[in-house]
């Protein structure tokens, strides 16, 4: 549901375990600090963790969704980190405490007869839940690739669990992954879900553009890469308040917000965790978020306030 502009409360968590699962890939084990039950998730649901440091990612959560004593989440180090992975893996340790905001979830598990899942890398996290959900009932099947088996997460676990419906084709071994023939072979009706680095999202979206079997289904950790026409001014009209508000070409709308003292809240700033997303009213919403899909785009009765913009002269949000 869209968001309201109210600010979300963060709740306190504290590390209870840490250990390294796989090369560069460390899982954390959070607990509430008082003790007390978590929020309940679904799977393909994410949380924000707020640090010490200051930083705020986005983090899928990938335990058991039946046990609300704890949240478990695994971490790449990132190469080019802006500081969250490196400061989970190299200063945050068993005991020390964070802030955590959500659940939230922008990667739902819709009914289906059939799944078929891909995971690049880090990308398997949002999809063991999902797997747990599903049992061995429903018929999927899950094509997991990564640069070596010793960077795979969670690889033994799920090969011992579901056997030959799990195919691990680690790109040292096996080069990339053969998309064609598993989206060629999907089957009518197919439930795609695809998370992972930003080269196998664009790849599974191009093929699946040409493959009417299948409904594609994907979460990103990084921004699409999009072109938008060129930047200009426009008004929002805040309809509980009544104010008219101009948004310049070089701010965002939660800036111009923030400048009137309304508060809105925002994690990623980047159009990637659907923290922001508010109801529009009236107008039509540039859209440059990578949560929603072209169909609920289409519909423009929501946008993330961080980064969309207007294509109209003015927008009405329910702020």
């Amino acid at each position: 549901m869209p968001g309201s502009g109210s600010i979300e409360p963060g709740l306190l968590v504290r590390v209870v375990r840490k250990e390294m699962i796989a090369e560069g890939v460390v899982k954390l084990v959070l607990s509430d600090i008082s003790g007390a039950e978590l929020p309940a998730w679904t799977p393909g649901a994410h949380i924000d963790l707020l640090l010490e440091d200051g930083t705020c990612r986005q983090y899928s959560l990938c335990g058991d969704q039946n046990d609300l004593a704890t949240y478990e989440i695994a971490v790449l180090r990132e190469n080019e980190s802006r500081g969250g992975s490196a400061y989970i893996h190299d200063v945050l340790e068993e005991g020390d405490s964070a802030l955590v905001k959500g659940p939230r979830n922008n990667f739902a598990l819709v009914g289906s007869q059939k799944y078929l899942f891909i995971a690049g890398g880090i990308g398997i996290t949002p999809i063991m839940p999902m797997l747990e959900a599903l049992g061995t009932s429903t018929e999927w099947r899950l094509l997991y690739g990564g640069r070596s088996r010793s960077s795979m997460a969670f690889r033994d676990e799920l090969v011992t669990r579901y056997g030959d419906r799990v195919n691990i084709r680690p790109q040292d071994e096996f080069g990339m992954l053969d998309l064609d023939s598993e989206l060629n072979g999907a089957d009518s009706g197919t439930a795609v879900y695809c998370c992972g680095p930003e080269p196998l999202l664009e790849a599974v979206e191009h093929r699946c553009e040409s493959c009417s079997n299948a409904s594609l289904h994907v979460e990103r950790f990084s921004p699409k890469v999009q072109d938008h026409a060129e930047t200009t001014a426009f008004e929002v009209e805040l309809a509980r308040s009544g104010k008219t508000l101009l948004v310049p070409a070089d701010r965002s709308i939660v800036d111009v917000l923030g400048d009137v003292g309304i508060d809105v809240d925002v994690s990623c700033e980047e159009g990637i965790c659907g923290t922001c997303e508010t109801a529009v009213l009236d107008g039509i919403p540039d859209h440059r978020d990578s949560v929603l899909t072209e169909e609920e785009k289409a519909e423009n009765d929501a946008m993330m306030l961080c980064v969309s913009r207007s294509c109209s002269p003015q927008l009405r949000l329910d702020l």
